[in-house]
């Protein structure tokens, strides 16, 4: 089934390594995908730019644009940052609308967004309780007859860097064994951050292991693990 799939991430690479492979499958089954990065990462994951001289703030925002805007191509999505900031992401009321109104023109059916929790990375809970709050507006928390809303999207998380320390519980796995290609292409465009793509391509590896063991689908050879935050509804088990 085709579906409409958003992924809203702390930085502007953050959808590439822990859903890019999602997001291309979405695609290659009929289905829309758009990113949005509330911020590019410019003063904490751009470390490779900052050893070059000279170097400022608006051309690291540019070059990782750049990047975002070529990675989401080769997923087949598209890709805007609302340009936040990062390091410390601080999210206001009005950023907080901005996001909503983001999911409501969207309308996605899958939400996919941070973990509530990361020791390592104070921007992803940010993201995570800006998301969240910004869904529940989205779809017509309140009093809905006053604005437009949306049917509730299924809300996922992606995997963290460290899943044991950020309350990550793998519920789903995604066969993206069809689309490794597309997302290793995605991945390299990020040389901002070169240093992680090894990292995701063997943790791609290593889901598609336990995929396999859940499933028993021989088949699978690489996977990219979620969380499922809202509880789906069935006709039967």
């Amino acid at each position: 089934m085709s579906k409409r799939v958003q992924v809203i991430g702390a930085h502007s690479a953050d959808f590439v390594w822990r859903a890019g492979g999602a997001v291309a499958k979405a695609v290659e089954n009929g289905g829309e995908a758009e990113v949005i990065a509330l911020s590019y990462g410019e003063r904490g994951e751009s470390g490779q730019l900052w050893k070059e001289e000279g170097q400022t703030i608006e051309n690291v925002k540019k070059i990782r644009h750049g990047e975002a805007e070529r990675a989401a191509a080769a997923l087949g999505a598209s890709f805007r940052c609302l340009d936040l900031g990062d390091y410390p992401l601080q999210i206001d009321g009005d950023a907080l609308m901005q996001i909503a109104d983001s999911i409501r023109e969207f309308a996605p059916e899958v939400l996919i967004t941070h973990t509530d929790t990361d020791p390592f990375n104070p921007d992803h809970p940010v993201a995570y309780a800006a998301v969240d709050r910004a869904r529940g507006l989205a779809a017509g928390a309140g009093v809905s007859s006053a604005f437009p809303t949306i049917k509730p999207p299924a809300l996922f998380l992606f995997e963290p860097h460290q899943p044991e320390l950020c309350n990550f519980m793998p519920t789903v796995f995604v066969d993206i064994t069809p689309v490794i290609e597309k997302k290793r292409a995605a991945m390299a465009e990020m040389k901002a951050q070169q240093y992680l793509q090894t990292y995701y391509a063997q943790r791609a590896e290593q889901r598609g292991n336990h995929a396999r063991r859940a499933s028993g689908n021989q088949d699978v050879q690489f996977a990219e693990a979620f969380q499922r935050v809202i509880p789906q509804v069935v006709t039967e088990l």
